[in-house]
């Protein structure tokens, strides 16, 4: 049997996954990275987008983050998530209230802080959009 990689996927709320896997596909900063039993050591922060749990041999989880930090170990890969959706919750609704956030904060930023908020929000809404199709 193949190694396995502890995988814990944290919100400000609450633990969202603990389970061991074969792999874990992680939006990372400067690209998507896999994260494997006895992978290098590893700090990342992490876009919005969506991880991908594999085991078995195929994917058995997809999960929208908005972003966050992500450190990997020889046994463990955990990601503190901004928030999180299981991509069966992305709804409509969802997607407009992120949206509509990002517009508010664009129209009313007047200094770089508030626009470079205005436009992370944006990243979040298109990535969340993105990750419905």
């Amino acid at each position: 049997m193949a190694d396995k990689i502890q995988f814990d996927l944290v919100s400000p709320a609450k633990l969202l996954a603990s389970v061991a896997v074969d792999m874990v596909v992680v939006p990372g900063a400067e690209g998507d990275f896999g994260a494997m039993a006895q992978h290098s050591p590893l700090i990342s922060t992490v876009r919005p987008g969506v991880i991908e749990v594999h085991d078995g041999g195929k994917v058995i989880d997809r999960v929208f983050v908005a972003g966050g930090f992500s450190e990997v170990t020889a046994e463990r890969v955990t990601v503190l998530a901004e928030a999180a959706y299981a991509l069966t919750d992305i709804t409509d609704a969802i997607v407009a209230k992120h949206q509509d956030e990002a517009k508010a904060a664009e129209a009313s930023a007047s200094t770089e802080l508030e626009r470079a908020n205005a436009q992370r929000l944006a990243q979040v809404a298109a990535a969340l959009e993105a990750a419905r199709k």
